[in-house]
């Protein structure tokens, strides 16, 4: 689609952020200890597995974490991601490479606390298998991809969530928020990642 899959501000501190701080920390803070099930839109270089994992084990918070990708890297794209270097956690390379390579449709257990589902499909022929406590919405741009952005998939996205549930995402243009408080998601921008002044932490309404 001739677009990055991140910011050229760092695509780690981009994805800790908005996805890890602002979404798991803000579900699980103080951790639950009880599974929950985490929904990423794009798979893309596996980052977000990656640094949700290292933080399940972290907080020894059990994640179920279910990732839909239509088109996977290549391998030798996949082997020249240095994401663990950069971390200074060499030691997490074979698991790395262990998310990519694992089978697609099939549930995988890589450690006590991470248990993966990659699913080879697009996000509108996606049916999940469980509702969902977060989702982390990371599709290409709405540039890039108007179709995903609309509020007939967040509409979409809202019946697959629990009660209190949340979704977040880089994004903040206005017509994406709108579509997703059309969909029925209660949301809010909040201070974005370095080179982008705001994202949408977009929540589903507690039951009662």
């Amino acid at each position: 689609m001739n677009v990055t899959y991140h910011s050229h501000h760092g695509a780690i501190q981009e994805s800790l952020h908005v996805f890890i701080q602002s979404g798991l920390h803000a579900l699980v803070n103080p951790p639950t200890h009880q599974p929950v099930n985490i929904l990423e839109i794009g798979f893309g270089t596996g980052l977000n597995a990656l640094l949700t994992l290292m933080e399940a084990e972290k907080l020894q918070q059990p994640v179920h974490y279910t990732t839909i990708e239509l088109y996977p890297l290549q391998q030798n794209e996949m082997t020249s991601l240095n994401y663990c270097e950069q971390l200074k956690r060499t030691d997490m390379q074979p698991v790395f490479q262990l998310l990519h390579q694992c089978d697609w449709g099939k549930k995988i257990s890589i450690n006590p606390f991470f248990t993966i589902h990659k699913v080879k499909t697009s996000l509108l022929r996606f049916k999940s298998p469980s509702p969902q406590h977060l989702i982390y919405f990371d599709a290409f741009a709405p540039t890039a991809q108007p179709e995903l952005w609309t509020k007939e998939v967040f509409e979409k996205l809202f019946t697959m969530m629990f009660p209190g549930g949340i979704l977040v995402t880089y994004c903040s243009k206005g017509d994406v928020r709108r579509s997703m408080q059309a969909a029925g998601f209660a949301v809010e921008k909040i201070p974005g990642p370095p080179g982008k002044r705001e994202m949408v932490r977009a929540t589903l309404p507690a039951a009662g």
